[in-house]
């Protein structure tokens, strides 16, 4: 029988408005997915819309509609599926992944296995994720650090008039490991002005810091070798590791950029050819939105899988962050379950 498809628009809340170079916002609507066979399991995925790549939880649903009909008749045919998908719909990277990870909570369900087992890895290698601080006042960013206490790694947003301050106000409040991202907000002047202030710092390594088109910049940047530099929204598919190989010295894998879990299997593999440092993050998503792509962390060197702990109203359970340190659900798929 065809898979039958459900569709539910979820309100996530923030902490804190969550503000990046380009704003920001409290209230983040995302999509949840449901896939039922015709024995009635049931696969779950969530679509995590971003205006930055022109998504909306609207647009998402229109182009679920649009999927709709060509849902697979098998759901272990995932290679196929995920190749229609996006002949069919593919700007809308946030939906199809919904449909990825929804595929293969199913397959996943229907074998009795988790997906990280079917793939065969080691969920014991998945690092330990950073913890976000969104742009706010020095004080309000130290009160936010605070906060935090529980993780062993910051990962701060810059890319304002006012960086070398909230460097500062970070630093007066841990000694602890940051990183650095920039959301494409500085110029390439701006970036090179900031690369020793950031070493500093103590900076690990910085994230995006110019438009994503300026691979010219970034190759500039990197040059420099003060630190290393990680490409996020400059990358969105495999075929953008094997362009900026050379321009940055790593790549931060998002499913609602790539549209797949699939996808985001060929991005490190294709990363790794090139000798490069993997990173895999989220946007403001649910527990299901993150466990969908921690399953890829024990493939990787970084992770910023804190999406869910910024929320106050997580509707789902499902991977875990306890001092930092990722752990994999061991139910079969992808181990979420509503709260």
């Amino acid at each position: 029988m065809p898979l039958t498809l459900a569709t539910e628009v979820l309100t996530l809340a923030t902490r804190h408005p969550f503000v990046i170079a380009r704003g920001g916002e409290d209230d983040h609507r995302v999509v949840w997915v449901r896939l039922r066979d015709g024995d009635g399991v049931e696969g779950w995925g969530e679509a995590d819309p971003a205006r930055f790549y022109g998504e909306t939880a609207e647009t998402v649903l229109t182009a679920l509609g649009q999927l709709q009909s060509h849902l697979p008749r098998d759901a272990f045919d995932l290679e196929a599926a995920e190749a229609t998908f996006a002949g069919v719909a593919p700007q809308a990277g946030a939906a199809r992944a919904a449909l990825s990870a929804a595929l293969h909570d199913l397959v996943g369900k229907r074998l009795g296995v988790p997906v990280w087992r079917l793939w065969g890895l080691d969920a014991t290698r998945a690092p330990r994720s950073s913890f976000t601080i969104g742009l706010d006042t020095a004080e309000r960013m130290r009160e936010k650090v605070a906060e935090a206490a529980a993780y062993p790694i910051l990962k701060i947003k810059l890319g304002t008039d006012r960086d070398e301050a909230i460097l500062q106000a970070v630093r007066d409040a841990t000694d602890k490991p940051i990183r650095v991202d920039a959301n494409a907000g500085w110029t390439r002047e701006r970036a090179l002005t900031m690369l020793p202030v950031l070493k500093a710092y103590r900076v690990e390594f910085l994230e995006q810091p110019l438009p994503p088109d300026d691979l010219e910049g970034l190759t500039a940047v990197r040059r420099r070798g003060v630190l290393p530099v990680v490409a996020d929204e400059s990358c969105l598919v495999a075929s953008d590791v094997a362009r900026l190989a050379g321009a940055v010295d790593g790549v931060n894998i998002k499913l609602a950029k790539c549209g797949s879990l699939r996808e985001g299997l060929r991005m490190i593999a294709t990363a790794r050819a090139h000798g490069m440092l993997v990173m895999v993050g989220c946007m403001i998503e649910s527990s299901l939105g993150i466990t969908a792509a921690a399953q890829l962390t024990p493939l990787v060197d970084a992770a910023d899988l804190d999406g869910a702990a910024l929320t106050v109203n997580d509707p789902f359970v499902g991977a875990t962050i306890a001092a930092g340190q990722i752990r994999l659900p061991t139910e079969p798929g992808l181990g979420v379950r509503h709260r």
